[in-house]
């Protein structure tokens, strides 16, 4: 039976533990730059010591206008990545490997003065602005984009790198049937687009660094993808290169209707493992895991590899010390903290 606290490693990435943070958007720039600052700097390492296994740094945009907000995260600039390096160098140092989300949120892109899509559909008919529909060379060139953007964060020294295809952001938007009415070749393959990234990122990766892809498995809307296409999308994304799958579902646009499910603790685990069992490759489990019985009971019936803690772990910047005392009474590994976490 694996434990939570059991190492895992895949080609050249290598954790002390199975628990992930999940990505989180912070909204914290405060200079509107996309640069990371004390405040990421904090949120991150702290993490770090608190004993995660892998840290997964929040939706980070491959240009300005591909933002969800002007006060999230960006890697479009060589200026950037010394700030990035500071935060990776510091996590490594306490034991955490970390991985960075990189995204463009299309037309979710909330600052932008004309977000851009697959489409032209706006998230909501009322509120939001109508995204213009990408030409089919502007396309191209936001998957070079994605390329140069993971360029620079294999620079800053990350471990591994994931890339957003889920909620409703520009993969998603691409590869969705009910947000891509196309004409052209990213029309006829929905999923081309996304393709065409994980295999451009691939280019600058080095090829023991494992590539993560996090995608919805299921869409709420009404008309939305079920998850025979959902595993259908996680074939393709693997063959094109992906080696990890961070399954999620929904967040695609509201209204969400009557096929979203419950938001119950581990709601989202059955989707992990028919993905796990439909690719024969790792999954990251995700969705109110807070408990620790529940985050170790999915890797411990094999329903993921790796369980992915979000909003418990913003609560707790040591949840996974408290976690893995609770279920196999390993104390924290920091010095300085062991007094906290008394034997027996």
């Amino acid at each position: 039976m694996t434990r939570l606290s059991e190492p895992f490693r895949l080609k050249g990435l290598e954790l002390n533990n199975r628990i992930v943070m999940a990505p989180m958007c912070q909204y914290s720039v405060d200079a509107e730059d996309g640069t990371p600052n004390e405040w990421h700097y904090v949120h991150y390492v702290s993490r770090a010591v608190g004993g995660t296994g892998l840290i997964m740094m929040e939706m980070t945009n491959v240009e300005p206008d591909g933002r969800i907000s002007n006060r999230c995260l960006g890697l479009w600039d060589d200026a950037q990545i010394p700030a990035y390096a500071r935060i990776v160098r510091e996590s490594q140092r306490y034991g955490a490997r970390i991985g960075i989300q990189i995204a463009h949120a299309g037309r979710k892109a909330t600052d932008a003065a004309v977000p851009v899509s697959s489409s032209p559909f706006p998230v909501e008919p009322t509120g939001w602005k109508t995204p213009r529909e990408l030409t089919t060379a502007e396309v191209r060139e936001k998957v070079g984009l994605f390329r140069d953007a993971a360029r620079r964060a294999v620079a800053a020294g990350f471990d591994t790198i994931e890339l957003h295809g889920a909620h409703g952001y520009l993969i998603h938007q691409f590869h969705s049937p009910s947000l891509n009415k196309r004409a052209d070749e990213y029309g006829e393959d929905r999923m081309r687009f996304g393709c065409e990234v994980i295999r451009a990122v691939r280019e600058v990766m080095p090829a023991d660094m494992p590539l993560i892809l996090r995608f919805s498995a299921v869409e709420y809307i009404e008309g939305g993808y079920e998850l025979d296409y959902g595993l259908e999308l996680a074939r393709r994304y693997k063959e094109a290169g992906v080696d990890i799958l961070h399954v999620s579902s929904g967040g695609e646009a509201p209204p969400n209707g009557s096929r979203q499910p419950g938001n119950y603790p581990g709601y989202q685990v059955p989707y992990a493992r028919a993905v796990r069992e439909a690719t024969g490759i790792p999954v990251i489990a995700v969705g109110m895991l807070d408990e620790p019985e529940l985050a170790q009971s999915v890797v411990a019936g094999g329903d993921a590899e790796l369980a992915a803690v979000g909003r418990a772990m913003l609560r707790n910047p040591y949840w996974a010390v408290d976690a893995l005392r609770k279920i196999d009474g390993i104390r924290a590994e920091q010095p300085a903290y062991k007094r906290g976490y008394p034997a027996g």
